[in-house]
């Protein structure tokens, strides 16, 4: 069967479960359709603007807005509501957007008077039904009187949600195609979705959606509970195109955020003390060797860098793991003064965790540490790459939740019992360096240091990659007035500045680990040269 015919009847089926009943629409339904488009070659789709708002700017796009009296869902007083974004500027496709109800599927049409467009007089006579760039959902989550924003779904595979009390900051993906290690990134991209109409009680609500990319289908299913952390219950089904090459990576459950400069590595010339919507990469796992069922689990600590611009210098380490436990970009720093920033508030921004769920088998957890100029550019990634890809046709299922949190507390006890890294500065003090020599302190918080008797003795230990050696450790408590804990000082030698260095340290007690492991990964050395000011 020619494969332009076999689309043809997909997407007529599709248009009839999209305008019918159905005995039943979920999960299994939209994984057929990403099997079947699988096994069809990938149409790039048409760019169908109206010349006025392909030449919309950043500021003429933000001033066509959704009407809130127009939400989904508001004449029946559901505690869920759905408000649409306009296409225009940098939004160029369309997606669909369908309501579940009854066994009815009912595709949410462009309604052009559900549109306040600001100071713009366009004639809209021959625009035709657009369709929508993305939509959002709204939910009393901070108070019973207001419907506040909870999750927004914008951008190819992109979404960033909320959790109480909190102000957005990274984003997720749902899934991430050679971010590393291939060619130019592929971004897979929201094309359809269906969600769910929730009853006058739920807590929950419930988003189908098809992903597609030259090489990738997948259906995604996200069950979305509000809170003090907001969880995404999700669940991924992907098929490999058929006649394409497999992707250099696949990354899933990825998170995107930014990471401007910090404690760790200050910039000079900026009043803001710190400028992060993540300061560390979180992660925990069975590593190499261990057995996946009984192994120990390492907890791990990677404070965020932005590496040198000049000459660009990418940094993309990984950390290999037989199992999994879960992996998180963390806001960790929740103190305004960090930031001094009563504008952007990044101490309300919130972490994402990945908790998978069931045994995702051996792979590593990838970062991506790119060099960004300012606040306004995503430069930092991370993911899961599986070690083994299936074969086009092949399913691969991954489900996980992903929590939009605060704190730390919705972490496992196994993370809460040990002590973590509340701040890691680099510097001298009154003793000067030798040239090739740098030094770091790192503080500790949590419960296992709490509990130790008064006088016990507490042991740094710290490695040195390649490149480098430990000269210097040492551990000591801390006064109450700077938040009690303990503090290691390390001291290493670094043999090329051009080259980045990995040192890896913790605290120890009667021959076990108070701590997660600090694992840091210094950078070539022009970065943290300090910036010159302009002459006068």
């Amino acid at each position: 069967m020619p494969r332009s015919l076999l689309r043809f009847i997909l997407l007529t089926l599709a248009l009839f479960v999209a305008a019918g009943r159905v005995a039943a629409f979920g999960f299994d339904e939209v994984a057929a359709l990403a099997r079947n488009a699988a096994a069809v070659a990938w149409m790039q789709p048409t760019d169908t603007r109206p010349a006025e708002l392909r030449q919309l700017n950043y500021d003429g796009y933000r001033d066509i807005r959704y009407r809130p009296d127009k939400a989904v869902w508001r004449d029946a007083g559901l505690p869920f509501e759905l408000q649409f974004f306009h296409l225009g500027g940098g939004h160029v496709h369309a997606v669909d957007v369908h309501e579940v109800h009854e066994g009815r599927v009912r595709r949410l049409g462009y309604d052009a008077s559900a549109w306040d467009f600001g100071r713009h007089r366009f004639d809209r006579s021959a625009w035709g039904p657009l369709g929508h760039a993305g939509f959002r959902v709204h939910h009393a989550l901070n108070s019973p009187a207001y419907k506040d924003e909870l999750i927004v779904l914008l951008g190819a595979s992109y979404f960033r949600a909320l959790g109480r009390g909190q102000q957005y900051g990274l984003s997720a993906r749902a899934l991430a195609i050679d971010t590393v290690g291939g060619g130019p990134e592929e971004f897979p991209r929201f094309t359809r979705f269906w969600i769910e109409r929730p009853a006058a009680d739920a807590t929950a609500l419930t988003i189908h959606a098809l992903l597609e990319s030259p090489r990738a289908v997948a259906a995604v299913r996200f069950v979305i509970t509000p809170g003090d952390s907001t969880v995404l219950d999700t669940r991924i089904r992907v098929y490999l195109r058929t006649g394409t090459p497999a992707p250099a990576m696949l990354g899933i459950a990825p998170l995107t955020s930014m990471f401007l400069h910090g404690e760790n590595q200050p910039q000079a010339l900026d009043f803001r003390p710190e400028v992060h919507d993540s300061d560390g990469l979180q992660i925990a796992g069975i590593g190499p060797g261990g057995d996946p069922k009984t192994g120990a689990v390492e907890w791990i600590w990677r404070p965020l860098v932005n590496p040198p611009r000049q000459p660009y210098s990418p940094l993309a380490p990984s950390f290999a793991l037989q199992r999994l436990q879960g992996f998180g970009l963390m806001q960790r720093d929740r103190a305004p003064r960090s930031y001094e920033d009563p504008e952007a508030r990044y101490e309300r921004r919130p972490s994402a965790w990945v908790e998978p769920v069931g045994d995702w088998g051996p792979g590593r957890v990838q970062l991506l540490m790119l060099p960004t100029p300012d606040e306004t550019e995503d430069n930092i990634v991370a993911a899961w790459v599986p070690a083994t890809l299936p074969r086009a046709g092949e399913a691969l299922d991954f489900a996980y939740r992903l929590h939009w949190q605060a704190r730390l507390k919705t972490l496992p006890q196994s993370f809460t019992a040990l002590a973590h890294a509340t701040q890691s500065r680099r510097g001298r003090s009154w003793a000067p360096l030798a040239p090739d020599e740098l030094q770091y302190v790192v503080d500790f918080e949590g419960p296992a240091l709490q509990a130790l008797p008064t006088g016990s003795t507490v042991q740094a230990v710290a490695e040195a990659g390649s490149g480098g050696r430990v000269i210097e450790t040492n551990a000591y408590p801390l006064p109450p007035e700077l938040g009690g804990g303990w503090r290691l000082k390390l001291r290493v030698q670094r043999a090329d500045a051009t080259q980045p260095l990995e040192l890896r340290a913790w605290l120890r007690h009667a021959g076990g680990a108070l701590t997660e492991t600090w694992a840091a990964l210094l950078p070539p050395e022009p970065l943290l040269a300090p910036p010159q000011e302009h002459p006068r």
